[in-house]
């Protein structure tokens, strides 16, 4: 684990914590201990009552592609190839921000 991403992650902990920052908009994963862009794949982080990846309609998990070089993410119903909601979209728009990040660092 980089620096950059031990502090990160310490930092969102504490304002998540202090309830400054919500767990949608993080940017790295307390549980997996990386980017969130790195393991937003995880059966952990698909959700079907909060809609996190998961297409309602077709009651599927999204199927995720990271692509680190053109730092770009996509899900999609691999079903219907359907599947937004609004948590996706911010777990999106955090991935975005995350791939940002980790260059940066």
């Amino acid at each position: 684990m980089t620096a950059a991403l031990a502090g990160r992650l310490a930092a969102e902990d504490e304002a998540e914590r202090a309830e400054r920052l919500s767990p949608d908009d993080r940017l790295t994963c307390h549980v997996h201990g990386k980017w969130i862009h790195q393991c937003v794949s995880s059966p952990l982080h698909a959700h079907p009552v909060t809609r996190h990846r998961w297409c309602r309609d077709c009651a599927m998990v999204l199927t995720v592609t990271v692509d680190e070089l053109a730092r770009t993410v996509a899900m999609r119903c691999p079903r219907c190839g359907g599947g937004s909601s609004a948590a996706t979209v911010r777990l999106l728009a955090a991935c975005q921000a995350s791939l940002a990040a980790a260059k940066a660092a």
